[in-house]
């Protein structure tokens, strides 16, 4: 696979999250800046990439025919999950650096009953994709 942070890496990024896109079972992927954590592209059901706090909200917001107010909370539930991969991948990274200097994060795999997320950090970017969870 070609590292997107190649000076392709926008068409490789492309192609991979079109590739990804048509396997079975997937939901959404979001790839985020690694340096500052912003969000570059999301692809897919971007529902699942929301918090339940900003599904509550957003729920709560359609309610009270509050379309703009429905849209923002699931704005700012995507921007919250964004921030909590990069955090989670700053972590990790962290504490595979002090367990051995000489090694590197790679993949972090999450897997929960609903859905399974794959982050994998690359040098200028974090791609995360979430899928169903594949039976056992």
């Amino acid at each position: 696979m070609a590292d997107p942070s190649l000076p392709n890496g926008r068409a490789a990024l492309d192609e991979m999250l079109g590739r990804l896109s048509r396997k079975p079972g997937f939901k959404a992927s979001i790839v985020l800046d690694r340096t500052t954590g912003s969000m570059i592209k999301t692809t897919g059901d971007l529902s699942a990439l929301r918090t339940s706090k900003s599904r509550d909200e957003a729920t709560a917001a359609s309610f009270s025919n509050e379309a703009p107010a429905a849209e923002e909370s699931e704005s700012k539930g995507i921007e919250d999950f964004a921030a909590m991969v990069w955090n989670y991948v700053n972590s990790s990274g962290q504490l595979v650096q002090e367990m051995d200097t000489d090694d590197e994060l790679k993949l972090l795999r999450l897997r929960t009953k609903k859905q399974e997320i794959m982050i994998v950090p690359y040098p200028k970017y974090i791609h995360t994709v979430i899928h169903d969870t594949p039976p056992a």
